[in-house]
């Protein structure tokens, strides 16, 4: 069975009567459904419950109950097989009647089955919906008279009744029901059932078909259990022994202790123990946790220091008493001052400044209102998490940066229970003691890149942290108390969404940040990094200049990205480099150094990044592109080639479904509309046509490349070249429809970053540029397209939409007969 159905086998108990001959032989039928049954043996004469859940198995118990059948029931090879054939099963089964059936959930039922008699299986006749199989009865060799096996089935209760005694646990009726069993076979089979042995030695009993070597095996299997129960027995009572030596220490420890109060030495534990009183007095205290740590502390005094649990029970109170419970910070409500904060740490991103405003403007109109749920989302070099820190120091409230990358395990945010050995409690609770208040800033940093295995989801339990409706009351495992999160002012930070759960992203407000345009990254560069970089290195600002034209170099020329964390590495290499002149003597204390372009190859090396635009586009088949990344978006050349073939098409470039998909959808519409593009109707007959994507080593995918696809055709096939400041994005539909694509934002700032000129968009999207930051706006021209007519007529150098097919060349005149060839 597989792991859905996993048969919940108990112990096989005996039906009230003696023999076990339930069924006729010529009742059982020649076929059976077989019902595989995996780490267990089923035994005529026992009752045996089980639960399944596997179509297959519903689908045999479901017929066999309507139609009043018996059902053979056969022991797995393998217990780890899901789909057992005829290879996978033992060869002798039970046969079995259903005799209760309970539906337990939709694709669950508990059912109790009676063995009636052995089997032995013939050959599968069917496999779908579930098992079937020839079958052929067996029935026992010996008579059941006979005098050895009446002295065997004697010596078998004597046994058995050794077992039971060595077993505490069992009930006292299981000897009562060993003795009421007459049937030497039955007796045989019902012990084997539940003697604890490995399932192939099980199976082989019920594979003997001799009664007297049945039952001898039975007698060797019995004997083998009870040498084993009395070894167990023997090292139960060492233990027993060791336990006894350790409450002997116990007593000599305390009559040390009354022997120390006696001489006036003991009173530091004491001394701590009033001392933890006070601290849990003054840590203003709820009622209920109030309540909770008076009765732990009168327990703790009464705990004998050298215990273990005395430890655990004074590291619980130690939590409770340094977590901030009421105390906060009063927050700075003055407006004016949070934006001059924020505007001096981060250049740009008005949206998560105006949110901020406002929250700090409701807030000082209403009191009591509960702290906000943030999240920034955004490619990395952005400053989210540096923009955690300046909401805290605009409001003037503690900062907590709590990192969520590569958490697998639900306990990391709720906590162990007290009960396991070192259990402390979760990050968000060991975060609330480290702000010491309980109105923090917390950062949930990395929110993106948290995960799951057999230990728990640790998103699953962000739910009640980020819910302020459940929040005030937030349960910790370790502390096992109410917890009130609602004054926290939560920040979580995530480079995708996509990987956030549904109900986790519902519970925040989502709040985009965009790249940085060239503009905003020379202003960052120079009011931001620069500074902060010279007074990392030792230089003074007096020692060090940096025109504009040597940040836009270093911008443009060594780093391609959308925040400015590659930019910050530059410059500060450019000051180590600046560093070691100064220390070397090369450069005289108080001189200045002029960084300069020409300076930059020495000290960064060759340039990372050019245009390469132009380059590319020189020749017709190559179109510019825009692609969405994970870092904020990127162009993408699309070059397409033909030659001499049986006109295949060849996409090569690592390409997803979606994207070869889109190449094939392109090239149908473009042998559809051949003649009204000036393209002979036959180009494709002795041609194949080869479409790459450079950057063979990035996966790609999505459909957003389907215009810039067509576009390369159409520039290769009718030798019109692409415009070199012309970048496009959209999808592309077999009636040459421009259909919206996502990532607009991201997209339009890397053609910008690249250089790009005109970008061309589908029409649906003129509304996502809202969101684009207005320089770019302004140094872009932007084309709407509904149609691909209009992309071809915007993106290439020379319109080809209505150009007449050229004639084809005419064939090469062929010789007269009075002709001499040569």
């Amino acid at each position: 069975m597989s792991e859905k159905d996993r048969k919940a086998a108990g112990a096989q108990v005996a039906p009230a009567m003696g023999t076990p001959g339930l069924i006729n032989k010529e009742d059982i039928p020649q076929v059976l459904p077989i019902l595989p049954l995996r780490n267990s043996v089923f035994f005529p004469g026992g009752v045996l419950p089980l639960a399944v859940g596997r179509q297959k198995t519903i689908a045999l118990i479901k017929d066999a109950v309507r139609d009043e059948q018996v059902i053979g029931v056969v022991t797995q090879r393998r217990a780890e097989e899901e789909d057992p054939g005829a290879a996978d099963l033992y060869t002798v089964g039970t046969v079995a009647r259903i005799v209760k059936l309970l539906k337990m959930g939709e694709d669950n039922y508990s059912l109790v089955v009676q063995g009636l008699a052995r089997f032995r299986v013939l050959d599968l006749v069917q496999e779908s919906p579930y098992l079937k199989a020839r079958i052929d009865p067996v029935e026992d060799k010996t008579a059941a008279d006979e005098v050895e096996v009446e002295a065997l089935a004697i010596n078998l209760k004597k046994l058995a009744r050794e077992v039971i005694e060595l077993m505490p646990e069992l009930p006292a009726a299981a000897t009562e029901l060993v003795d009421s069993i007459t049937h030497p076979g039955h007796l045989a089979d019902l012990i084997a059932a539940n003697v604890d042995v490995p399932i192939e030695e099980k199976q082989q009993v019920l594979e003997t078909v001799d009664l007297k070597a049945r039952m001898k095996l039975v007698l060797e299997l019995l004997n083998r259990k009870r040498e084993i129960l009395k070894l167990s027995n023997k090292i139960d009572s060492a233990v027993k022994g060791e336990m006894s030596k350790t409450q002997r220490e116990y007593y000599l420890r305390q009559q040390l202790k009354a022997i120390k109060e006696e001489l006036g030495e003991l009173g530091e534990e004491e001394e701590e123990l009033d001392e933890l009183g006070e601290r849990l007095k003054k840590a203003g205290l709820p009622p209920e946790v109030e309540k909770v740590a008076q009765k732990e502390l009168n327990r703790l005094k009464s705990i004998p220091t050298a215990s273990s649990e005395y430890t655990v029970a004074r590291t619980y109170l130690d939590w409770i008493a340094d977590l901030p419970w009421t105390k906060r910070s009063e927050d700075n409500l003055d407006i004016e001052n949070a934006r001059q904060i924020l505007d001096a740490d981060h250049y740009g991103l008005q949206k998560i400044k105006k949110r901020i405003l406002e929250y700090l403007a409701v807030r000082k109109l209403k009191n009591d209102m509960r702290g906000p749920i943030l999240c920034f989302v955004g490619p990395p070099g952005v400053g989210k998490t540096s923009l955690g820190q300046s909401i805290a120091r605009s409001v003037n409230r503690k900062f907590v940066r709590l990192s969520l990358g590569g958490v697998r395990d639900e306990a990391e945010i709720r906590g162990h229970r007290r009960t396991y050995v070192g259990a402390l409690p979760g990050r968000i609770i060991q975060s609330m003691k480290k702000a010491a208040t309980i109105n923090p800033v917390m950062m949930l940093d990395e929110i993106d890149k948290l995960g799951a295995d057999f230990r728990g989801d640790p998103s699953a339990a962000l739910l009640e942290v980020l819910d302020p409706e459940q929040n005030f009351s937030f349960s910790d495992h370790y502390l096992d108390l109410a917890y009130d999160l609602s004054k926290v002012m939560f920040v979580g930070t995530a480079n995708l969404l996509d990987p956030i759960p549904g109900p986790l992203k519902d519970r925040m407000e989502i709040l985009e940040l965009p790249g940085y345009t060239f503009e905003e990254k020379v202003h960052i560069a120079r009011n931001h990094l620069i500074p902060k970089q010279l007074k990392e290195h030792g230089l003074s600002p007096d020692t060090i200049a940096f025109d504009e034209k040597t940040i836009i170099k270093v911008i443009m020329a060594y780093t391609r990205e959308a925040g400015v964390r590659n930019l910050e590495r530059r410059i500060a290499d450019i000051c180590r480099a600046v560093a070691v002149e100064v220390a070397s003597g090369k450069l005289t204390l108080g001189a200045r150094r002029a960084v300069g372009e020409t300076d930059l190859p020495e000290m960064l090396g060759p340039e990372k990044f050019w245009n390469e635009t132009v380059e590319r586009t020189e020749i017709p088949g190559v179109a510019t592109g825009l692609a969405w990344t994970a870092a904020g978006g990127d162009i993408l050349f699309i070059e397409a080639t033909r030659m001499s073939g049986k006109g295949s098409l060849t996409l090569t470039g690592q390409l997803g479904d979606v994207m070869k998909e889109s190449a094939q959808a392109a090239l149908s519409y473009l042998r559809s509309k051949s003649d009204h593009l000036g393209i002979p109707s036959n180009f494709l007959e002795k041609t194949d046509i080869h479409i790459h994507f450079p950057a063979g080593a990035i996966p790609k995918d999505g459909p957003s490349a389907g215009v810039t696809i067509l576009t390369a055709l159409v520039s290769l096939l009718t030798g019109i070249r692409v415009r070199s400041d012309v970048a496009m994005t959209g999808e592309v539909t077999l009636r040459g429809l421009v259909l919206p694509v996502g990532g607009i934002k991201e997209k339009v700032l890397a053609a910008h970053r690249a250089g790009i000129k005109r970008v061309i968009l589908p029409a649906r999207c003129e509304k996502d540029l809202v969101d684009v930051p207005e320089q770019a706006r302004k140094e872009l021209d932007f084309v709407f397209a509904n149609q691909m007519d209009e992309v071809l007529a915007a993106a290439m150098e020379e319109n080809p939409v209505g150009r007449k097919v050229p004639p084809p060349p005419e064939p090469p005149k062929q010789p007269g007969s009075g002709e001499v060839r040569a």
